[in-house]
């Protein structure tokens, strides 16, 4: 079995591998030039995203969106975060949450499957927090962005998820995958 998963990004291949190789799933990438809608809904930007990466590739298509809220920032920058991790430095986000005391961030997490008959969505939330100082590689909120004790971006340094495999919506994907063919 295998899914074609339509992403630039090196990190969510990794995610996608490390939940499908379980369920004897090849993940194949493959880089389309998508133009991502912004909205606040994030099934909204995922949905439009797998049905324009569906028409794009003419086959079976997988995508993986991700959009993040800080509640005491009015839940910004919610499916605006992939601009603004290129405009936002990591300290830009520290000086945001400086006299906060709700440090909370959540990633709203999307994989949706395409094809011509089926549009399944999967989606689930994971809650973190912002640090105080910026740690690790990556983009600005990746050096910020705390779960499971470290940001991201110390997680990426060590080789190492920030999440376990079984608890990204990835395996959830893999689970039903695997029972579809």
């Amino acid at each position: 079995m295998y899914i074609t998963f339509i992403t630039g990004n090196q990190r969510k291949v990794k995610e996608a591998v490390s939940a499908c190789t379980p369920f004897n799933i090849t993940v194949e990438q493959e880089v389309l030039d998508i133009d991502e809608i912004q909205h606040h809904d994030p099934i909204r930007i995922s949905k439009h995203k797998a049905r324009a990466a569906f028409n794009l590739a003419g086959k079976p298509v997988v995508i993986n969106d991700a959009s993040w809220k800080i509640p005491a920032l009015n839940n910004f920058p919610g499916g605006y975060m992939k601009d603004i991790a290129e405009w936002f430095e990591s300290e830009d986000f520290i000086q945001l949450m400086k006299n906060k005391k709700d440090r909370r961030i959540c990633c709203l997490e999307t994989v949706i499957y395409k094809d011509s008959e089926i549009e399944k969505i999967f989606h689930n939330e994971f809650w973190g927090e912002i640090s105080r100082v910026a740690m690790g590689k990556g983009n600005s909120i990746e050096r910020v962005a705390v779960f499971n004790g470290k940001t991201i971006g110390q997680h990426h340094e060590e080789g190492n998820l920030a999440i376990d495999p079984k608890d990204y919506i990835w395996h959830d994907f893999a689970k039903w995958y695997s029972t579809k063919k």
